[in-house]
């Protein structure tokens, strides 16, 4: 693979993790590793970096966004599932997913869409627009954090009647998620049907329950 002078010169500017320089993958692995980290500085400002004890998380990713099924299958990745990304306040969840999304062929299109506002549409629209939802290729961003909406009388979780109607209509495989909810959470929030729906939906990828603001760095 013949690497573009821009990454060269990036690439001498960074330590690549050793995860990431001896998994086995067909994707260029370490390439890719740069590519996102110029890609990050680019888009969310030159302070923006990868962090070597996110590697693991990174490389999950890259093996479904990429479709490289050596690395899925070294690290446990079903490219049948989508991704239920987790992890607490600030760890860089949403930054993750939105350079995720680059690492797919031009043309493709991920709808990248915060919760809060899908539920603020529906406020607005009525159910009506949740069709819209259930099938395409989406990133759905910070679950938990959309209100429940009224409906005939009746409250009603936007979210939860999304991911239902994609597992019943078999549309899982490109649905994303990111949250702060835990599992235990998630069941008190959408109640143990969601949370077991998701166990065949999705992989379930976690940053540490410790992991710090990046924002405050």
């Amino acid at each position: 693979m013949q690497i573009p002078e821009e990454i060269q010169k990036h690439l001498q500017t960074l330590t690549i993790p050793e995860l990431i320089k001896t998994t086995p993958s067909h994707c260029e692995l370490a390439f890719t590793w740069v590519y996102l980290d110029l890609n990050g500085k680019l888009r969310f400002g030159r302070n923006f970096r990868l962090y070597e004890e996110d590697a693991l998380i990174h490389a999950k990713l890259i093996a479904w966004f990429l479709r490289d099924e050596e690395l899925a299958r070294h690290l446990d990745i079903d490219l049948n599932k989508g991704f239920l990304l987790t992890g607490p306040v600030g760890c860089g969840k949403t930054s993750l997913m939105r350079l995720a999304r680059a690492l797919l062929p031009a043309g493709s299109r991920v709808d990248f869409i915060p919760c809060r506002t899908l539920s603020l549409e529906v406020t607005k629209f009525g159910m009506e627009v949740l069709p819209r939802y259930m099938d395409g290729p989406a990133i759905f961003d910070d679950l938990g954090l959309e209100s429940r909406v009224q409906y005939f009388g009746n409250m009603v979780e936007p979210m939860a009647e999304i991911l239902l109607s994609r597992y019943e209509r078999n549309t899982f495989s490109n649905c994303h998620l990111t949250t702060n909810l835990s599992s235990h959470e998630i069941e008190d929030r959408y109640g143990r049907r969601i949370r077991s729906r998701l166990r065949e939906m999705v992989n379930l990828v976690a940053f540490d329950k410790e992991a710090g603001d990046k924002r405050k760095e």
